[in-house]
């Protein structure tokens, strides 16, 4: 008898991820993705916490399958607690519904970075008023300027607002922005940032608000992200109860994201007065919003996004393209 031995499993790391993803095209892909879920080809479980034992930290693991591409697969994401700094890593691995055997590991970083900014990218497509103009961007990290260079071509934008402290500052975060929105103009504060705006990418680390209701000449899409800090919020809880609230996905969202949790705890928002989701929102199974007040988009990030952009990573690399 003779054995097939499989074939050995692609290994891209950061860099070879951050070369590579300029030729997918990750929100076609995360849109097909959200189709999927909605009808059911798609299955996106619970997020998974691990805590280390003696509080040297933990483990989050986020599962996804694809049964329209055939794979599956997790991310797994340690903060494990050192003497300096806490080390955060992130790795994917992809396997196939049809043989049971690994089809790549990659670093989660680029990865994690890109379809966060992609799957912001689709909820503006989706969500962003048609004559939005005026976008403005709280943040000057990696994780903003991927968002900026997702959105750039979503419409044709009039303004593009930038405030983060660190620009005020730090030379090279400067430069970094001219690169990726040479048109930009840096605000003098979150408030004059924001104020005007039609679209508000809120991407931060921060663990509390980084904007006020105060902040906002008239009604805008504010969108927003996770972070490791427990129950990161970068608005007001109370803000919910007189928003339009839109997620990622409606069965996993709401129990995660820190201003709803907070909102449902203490302002007595529900997570039945969401408007809907990416499924929704992609299969046009949910009404989109009038722009009589704000709306507001949070994302956590689930498993499937990361199964379907390694997957098109995959198929773009196995082709020698």
């Amino acid at each position: 008898m003779t054995f097939t031995e499989p074939a050995a499993p692609l290994f891209l790391s950061a860099p070879e991820i951050a070369r590579a993803i300029p030729h997918i095209d990750t929100r076609a892909a995360l849109a097909d993705m959200f189709s999927a879920l909605k009808n059911g080809s798609a299955i996106q479980p619970p997020q998974t916490l691990a805590p280390f034992p003696g509080r040297a930290g933990d483990v989050i693991a986020y599962m996804g399958v694809l049964s329209a591409s055939r794979v599956f697969g997790t991310k797994l994401s340690p903060y494990i607690v050192t003497a300096g700094a806490p080390l955060v890593t992130a790795w994917t691995l992809l396997m196939s519904m049809e043989t049971g055997q690994p089809l790549m590991l990659c670093d989660a970083g680029q990865l994690t970075i890109e379809r966060t900014a992609a799957t912001t990218a689709l909820a503006v497509e989706l969500l962003a008023r048609p004559g939005a103009a005026r976008l403005a961007v709280i943040g000057a990290g990696p994780v903003a300027l991927a968002h900026l260079r997702h959105v750039q071509s979503l419409r044709d934008w009039e303004s593009v607002s930038v405030y983060a402290p660190r620009l005020q500052h730090d030379r090279a975060a400067r430069e970094a922005l001219r690169a990726t929105a040479p048109r930009a103009t840096l605000a003098g504060d979150a408030a004059s940032c924001v104020h005007e705006a039609d679209v508000v990418m809120l991407c931060t680390s921060s663990g509390t608000p980084v904007v006020k209701p105060a902040d906002f000449g008239k009604p805008a899409l504010i969108t927003s992200i996770s972070t490791n800090v427990a129950r990161a919020h970068e608005i007001e809880p109370a803000m919910l109860r007189e928003m339009d609230v839109y997620c990622d996905y409606r069965r996993t969202t709401p129990a995660i994201a820190g201003e709803m949790t907070l909102a449902t705890e203490l302002h007595g928002w529900q997570d039945d007065q969401l408007c809907g989701d990416l499924p929704e929102l992609v299969e046009r199974a949910c009404a989109t919003p009038a722009y009589g007040r704000h709306v507001f988009f949070r994302s956590v990030g689930l498993g499937l996004e990361d199964v379907a952009i390694a997957n098109a990573l995959f198929h773009h690399c196995r082709s020698g393209r």
